[in-house]
């Protein structure tokens, strides 16, 4: 088995303020060998937060030449799959082979959905639909759908990234694991065990052998974690992160979320590489933006 590839999350710091604080900071996860960075995507979370995935993906991938970069998970619901086509086909271009693009529906906040012109129970199908579009316009050739949301003929997005962007995809449901498998490069992992993630490669890999498509592969978990040596730190910084983000008790995360010192994260996160996981995002919340690079550069260390 392989080792999986770990990275963390590029936080506020690394991708907005001053220039010299990003650089440090993306320069700490380039030294420490970390294999990519994530980003996150939302339009306006709750109390308006929010960050446009590809927007930050471009800014990682020009401020670290030697990373690659997570969009997990992107709203494609919330967009026009041609605009998002040459957006993929752009930042492929200038950052060949170093993107891969975490696709889900959101979920946990209907009215971001509502506030961008989409009805919140169509969203798995303008998702599957979106999918479509975007494969067949990132083969560089002229490409006509004729959709229950979405119609052109003939769109063109041109080159072709080359490699092909991996497209991965979120979410929990039955919905996101067929998802995965009719649309997907591999599923992304959020707030599961060991014994489901498990569980859910196989389902993956039979979909797609049901639409005759190559076995996806490349399966990833997002996962937060608090990162203290004292553990009752660890977890209060923790539950506190999760709750101003999420508006809801860290106790429904508890469960899939870590805390403690690096090799105690490293311990829990094992059995998930062991089922199937070739990468993991890590939501560190330490106390530094530093001390979060360093606990996920010890967990990767430790994972290997």
């Amino acid at each position: 088995m392989n080792s999986p590839r770990v990275g963390p999350l590029a936080s506020a710091e690394m991708l907005t303020g001053p220039m010299e604080r990003r650089r440090a900071l993306l320069g700490r996860v380039e030294a420490a060998e970390l294999d990519h960075v994530f980003v996150a995507d939302h339009v306006s979370f709750f109390v308006g937060a929010g960050m446009d995935g590809l927007i930050q993906a471009a800014t990682a991938a020009a401020l670290a030449p030697s990373l690659r970069v997570v969009v997990g998970v992107y709203l494609l619901a919330l967009r026009h799959p041609v605009p998002v086509a040459r957006q993929l086909a752009s930042l492929a271009e200038a950052a060949p082979g170093r993107l891969t693009l975490g696709v889900g529906v959101g979920g946990e906040d209907r009215h971001e959905i509502e506030i961008c012109g989409v009805d919140p129970a169509t969203r798995g199908r303008r998702t599957d639909e979106s999918l479509v579009a975007l494969r067949g316009l990132l083969t560089g050739e002229p490409f006509t759908l004729k959709g229950e949301f979405f119609r052109f003929e003939s769109a063109w997005i041109r080159p072709a990234p080359d490699p092909p962007v991996p497209i991965v995809i979120g979410g929990r449901s039955e919905a996101a694991v067929r998802r995965a498998g009719c649309h997907g490069d591999g599923w992304l992992g959020v707030w599961c065990s060991p014994k489901r993630f498990a569980e859910v490669v196989a389902q993956v890999a039979a979909h797609a052998s049901t639409a005759g498509r190559a076995l996806p592969e490349e399966h990833g978990l997002q996962v937060w974690v608090g990162v203290d040596a004292d553990r009752s730190r660890a977890r209060s910084r923790l539950a506190h992160g999760m709750e101003a983000f999420y508006r809801t008790p860290y106790e429904r995360f508890e469960k899939y979320s870590p805390f403690g010192t690096p090799a105690e994260i490293a311990d829990f996160l094992q059995p998930y590489a062991a089922a199937g996981c070739r990468f993991f995002n890590v939501m560190p919340v330490a106390a530094s933006p530093e001390a979060g690079i360093d606990a996920v550069a010890e967990i990767r260390e430790r994972l290997r």
